[in-house]
């Protein structure tokens, strides 16, 4: 192993993710201890150099470190046992193998003792510094993955359902039956009302539980888009497809794809999806080869699809091969005996401080009981967010909820007073609705059972109504 003096000045500089490295370093040679002591701290890592095997496993029983570095050969216990050890002790540890004496045995005992890398003495300073930056790139990303876990955890909360009364009990029944087998399943239910928690209900009572969910909003995927996003596409299938796309289905192989609001589906796509259904096989876009899916459909609905069979706008072989087992969601307003540990629940969730004691004050669950709640659970999350971050102090009061609670008998008022037309009260629901979601248009059309393309047409042609006069 040449000395620091051979190598480069860059190969001095450490950057901010290795610098402080915690490094255990295990090899029975003097020379090598000394050396990779002073090398290593020269550059910044945190080193701790042990002479055997057993010294190293002592270490990592009274602290952690990030990398094992340790010499196969060493008196009292090998290398390998001393990574089997870490394991036990540390398995966030990146372990590294390093030996004299190189040979295919030597290997492929490190591979299979999950080693991170594999090196040969004399290995050159500059290669172990590489390493290391690989090491720390690696934990980079692991912590980067567990991140991005725990904001998805947070972003859709777990797969239990909150509900006690009888309409959820039923749900519940229900899913425990359908979930450990492999039948599609439609679930029917007004906006909002908490459909795709069903799902994933369903999904993590099946077989299929520890693979991807992945689920489609069908409403809010382009027209034009669609059928790529689902199946995907070849370079060149269509102008703009610069690269290759796997489709959402492929993507969800082994597991479960949700598709929301399947009622939006345009008739091409439709028959496509027939097809997915009925063998398993998907061609992307521009491909003369089909590809073998295994995944289990889930689908929900607010639209009415008998009547939209009957109207030719949904494929009545369709509707029957998604509908073998029918889950209905009940609305909010007929579930009233959920609202106050529904508004509990959804508290807790959003307040990161944790909360206990009394959380809402009783003239606030009474508001909220005596509420129609249109927009569902969607619309009861938005109104306890908004009221938690008025209320500086638990429990939370009735001045903490939006205006339009304080407000509903003066609107009540107001609407006998002066009767509407059809379109002006179309266009008030619109209003609300937008101004509810801080004018996410997206949100507003699920809110109103409505596709986000309609939305737009209804508010253009009411911009060109209040345009001509």
């Amino acid at each position: 192993m040449p000395s620091e003096k051979t190598k480069p000045r860059s190969a001095n500089k450490t950057s901010k993710a290795t610098s402080s490295m915690r490094i255990l370093f295990a090899d029975d040679e003097t020379h090598l201890q000394t050396l990779m002591r002073d090398a290593l701290t020269r550059r910044g890592y945190n080193v701790t150099v042990c002479p055997d095997g057993l010294t190293a496993v002592a270490a990592l029983e009274k602290e952690s470190f990030d990398c094992l570095i340790v010499d196969i050969d060493m008196p009292g216990m090998t290398g390998i046992e001393v990574i089997e050890r870490a394991r036990e002790l540390r398995p966030e540890i990146d372990a590294v193998v390093m030996t004299g004496k190189p040979s295919q045995e030597t290997a492929i005992a490190a591979l299979r003792s999950h080693a991170f890398d594999y090196l040969t003495k004399p290995c050159p300073l500059a290669d172990i510094a590489r390493m290391l930056e690989r090491v720390a790139a690696h934990r980079d990303i692991k912590r980067q993955l567990a991140a991005l876990q725990h904001r998805l955890h947070r972003a859709e909360g777990d797969s239990q359902l909150v509900g006690s009364g009888n309409a959820m009990q039923s749900v519940q029944k229900l899913i425990e039956k359908v979930g450990p087998t492999e039948s599609t399943v439609l679930i029917r239910g007004e906006t909002g009302c908490g459909k795709e928690l069903v799902a994933r209900a369903v999904h993590a009572n099946s077989l299929r539980a520890d693979k991807p969910l992945v689920a489609i909003n069908c409403g809010a995927l382009p027209e034009n888009l669609i059928e790529s996003e689902l199946f995907g596409h070849c370079r060149g299938a269509f102008t703009g497809a610069d690269a290759a796309r796997t489709g959402l289905l492929e993507v969800a192989h082994g597991g479960t794809v949700f598709l929301d609001e399947i009622g939006e589906l345009p008739l091409a796509v439709q028959a496509k999806l027939l097809r997915v259904l009925e063998t398993g096989d998907i061609r992307r876009l521009g491909d003369n080869q089909t590809v073998q899916v295994d995944a289990r459909i889930i689908c929900a609905t607010h639209r009415n699809l008998e009547q939209m069979v009957e109207e030719g706008t949904f494929r009545e072989d369709l509707m029957f091969r998604i509908n073998t087992f029918e889950l209905t969601v009940p609305p909010l307003r007929q579930r009233t005996e959920d609202i106050a540990v529904l508004a509990e629940h959804l508290l807790r969730r959003h307040r990161s401080d944790g909360v206990s004691g009394q959380l809402f004050h009783p003239d606030t669950l009474a508001a909220l009981v005596a509420h129609t709640w249109p927009g569902n659970v969607r619309e009861l999350a938005n109104v306890i967010e908004h009221a938690a971050i008025l209320c500086d102090e638990l429990p939370i009061a009735p001045e903490h909820l939006p205006s339009r609670f304080g407000e509903r008998q003066l609107r009540k008022e107001i609407r006998e007073a002066d009767p509407m037309t059809l379109k002006e009260m179309e266009m008030l629901a619109i209003q609300r609705s937008l101004q509810r979601h801080g004018g996410d248009k997206k949100i507003a059309a699920e809110e109103l059972g409505v596709s986000l393309k309609t939305l737009y047409n209804k508010l253009n042609a009411a911009e060109e109504r209040r345009a001509a006069g």
